[in-house]
């Protein structure tokens, strides 16, 4: 599980992120970061809509996001503010593809 300090618990934020930041798209994802001051560490947050599924679906679905966001940690630019989108698609996609997925979009806005 993410820490407190590396995840983004406000409204502001998340609009903040969506509005400014860089996009990068995939099948089952949309990333969008802003970078921010260097001396705070990365922090994430997940927006998983209705349109994914039923409850259960959508957090299956957040879990994997935060697990392969836990592992992609240490090779994001410090000071980097990230939200996660996921689109339908993502509720039957494997970890693996939303894993290889997601750290593309990382490596190329976030790294």
């Amino acid at each position: 599980m993410l820490a407190k300090p590396n995840r983004l618990t406000d409204g502001a934020d998340y609009k903040a992120v969506v509005r400014r930041g860089a996009r990068a798209s995939g099948a089952h994802t949309i990333t969008y970061v802003v970078s921010r001051e260097a001396s705070t560490s990365p922090r994430f947050g997940f927006i998983v809509s209705k349109q994914v599924g039923s409850a259960v679906t959508r957090n299956r679905v957040r879990r994997r996001l935060k697990a392969v966001c836990l592992s992609a940690l240490p090779h994001v630019r410090a000071g980097s503010e990230v939200v996660i989108r996921a689109l339908p698609s993502a509720a039957k996609a494997s970890f693996a593809s939303l894993e290889s997925e997601v750290m593309s979009s990382l490596e190329r806005r976030a790294a």
